[in-house]
């Protein structure tokens, strides 16, 4: 801003800066829903059942916290790159599907660096409202889906509507 905010309005204002700004939202009204149902889903398995591997999926869901979004990308390029670099781009690209440097890829990283966020705020409110009201329908004879829609998901609600903001700021590039 240095000579006015007419530089900064120009940049934001041209074609190519609309462009990065309708790309920014585009992958964030992707990857937010895709996150939130992944997110509950995730959260669900990890409070209401037990499994071998539990831990295993614990330390997966935190693994964004530990790695630095460069490293995800990285990442991202040795598993879905072209032309030999990546184990199945090739193949995708073969099949009409590019991964990296367009908005599949772009909406893979986001969710991935999003996911932890939708996770670890569901998981506490589902402790907290526990499972009796869940038990109770299943004792009526409500089906699995008739009990997520009209005893689960309503009881974490607010949560889930919280959860939203998270990864709404980090996909639009907020800081964490």
């Amino acid at each position: 801003f240095g000579q006015g905010i007419e530089n900064a309005w120009t940049s934001i204002t041209s074609p190519d800066g609309l462009h990065a700004v309708y790309l920014t939202l585009l992958i964030a009204a992707i990857a937010i829903p895709l996150n939130t149902i992944f997110g509950v889903v995730a959260a669900l398995i990890m409070v209401r059942t037990e499994f071998r591997g539990k831990r295993l999926l614990n330390a997966i869901i935190d693994l964004p916290f530990a790695m630095s979004p460069v490293v995800i990308g990285l990442s991202l390029v040795l598993v879905y790159g072209s032309n030999g670099t990546g184990w199945f781009g090739d193949t995708l690209v073969q099949n009409g599907i590019q991964v990296i440097f367009s908005v599949p890829g772009m909406v893979l990283a986001t969710i991935f660096v999003t996911l932890p966020f939708v996770v670890r705020e569901v998981i506490p409110v589902l402790q907290e409202v526990g499972d009796e009201q869940e038990q109770a329908a299943r004792t009526l004879g409500a089906t699995p889906w008739q009990t997520f829609w009209r005893i689960t998901l309503p009881s974490i609600r607010w949560g889930v509507a919280y959860v939203l903001l998270l990864p709404m700021a980090r996909a639009l590039g907020w800081p964490k």
